[in-house]
């Protein structure tokens, strides 16, 4: 059991710094293509910070472990609004685009509602996960004609992200994001194992280990990669990233766990914890819909409702 509790901090640091070497290859390619701040966030950043849930989804799912997978990306996703959000907006104030407003936080919202739409019936099965998949694809299509429609000037994006320049060639930024899939991945097997076997010693369920310890691990990546753009100022970057994510964590990640295995879902996390993930997703929509911009103390009581939900789900 010494032995789980070692593995599972390594696991997390696997999980950190291989999203932080994919992100920063990431966003240097990125810079090279000229893709604009908002869509960099919707798309490679919160990719590579999603690179954890992905990961540990689909190796708990194909071990069979699907409560863990469902427990992670519903904890991901509150973590992600209430945790990330919170945390960033006391920082900085965060403020938001219209278009991020009108389409992607409803967008969010869907995907959120289709988690317990799906486990209706007992499980998520490989045809709701294909449909998953095929509603991911059709939205980032979406994305890829706004992206045609908004491209920036490469030079421009590299000045609006502080990036110093594609100082190194193209293969280096290649390599170094591989290099962090890699490290995702040992980091994803360490972290699944380890806390699948603290579960069984200490009688705790998967669920809410996915929800609380393995959820918060696996969120360190946007909680880094968002409190930096906040110090820059980069709201465009946090919002899209966290909205993002979400986005990923259940069409792609469910998605993809269902087709390697139907995943079980419970009448606790069909009457409680998929409601909770979607009243924090909703909850998000009117903070932003006026002034479109999150203030320190809308901040404050984003970060308030997690450390409830996380003093609830210990009782």
């Amino acid at each position: 059991m010494l032995l789980d509790f070692l593995l599972f901090p390594v696991g997390l640091a696997g999980l950190f710094y291989g999203a932080e070497w994919l992100v920063d290859g990431a966003a240097r390619i990125a810079a090279r293509l000229g893709v604009s701040k908002l869509l960099l966030g919707l798309t490679l950043v919160s990719f590579g910070t999603s690179a954890p849930e992905l990961l540990v989804g689909v190796v708990a799912s194909y071990q069979g472990n699907g409560s863990l997978a469902i427990g992670n990306v519903l904890g991901s996703n509150i973590a992600n609004i209430a945790l990330i959000l919170g945390v960033t907006a006391l920082i900085s104030g965060i403020t938001v685009r219209r278009e991020i407003v009108v389409r992607d936080i409803p967008i969010m919202i869907g995907f959120a509602i289709l988690v317990p739409v799906f486990g209706v019936s007992g499980s998520i099965s490989g045809v709701a996960g294909a449909i998953l998949l095929l509603l991911f694809v059709t939205y980032l299509g979406f994305l890829a004609v706004d992206a045609r429609r908004q491209s920036l000037d490469p030079e421009r994006v590299i000045e609006e992200h502080q990036i110093d320049g594609p100082q190194h060639s193209l293969g280096r930024d290649l390599l170094l994001a591989v290099l962090g899939l890699v490290v995702l991945a040992t980091g994803a097997e360490l972290l699944v194992n380890s806390a699948v076997a603290i579960a069984v010693t200490f009688d705790i369920s998967e669920v809410v280990i996915g929800l609380t310890l393995v959820a918060l691990g696996t969120s360190l990546p946007e909680l880094a990669a968002s409190i930096s753009a906040a110090r820059r100022s980069e709201g465009e970057i946090v919002i899209g990233n966290v909205v993002g994510s979400n986005i990923f964590n259940v069409a792609l990640i469910l998605g993809v766990s269902a087709i390697v295995r139907p995943i079980p879902i419970s009448q606790t996390v069909l009457r409680v914890d998929a409601p909770i993930a979607i009243a924090i997703s909703a909850l998000l929509l009117p903070l932003v819909l006026v002034n479109r911009r999150i203030y320190r103390w809308e901040g404050g009581i984003l970060l308030a409702t997690y450390i409830g939900f996380l003093v609830w789900t210990a009782l």
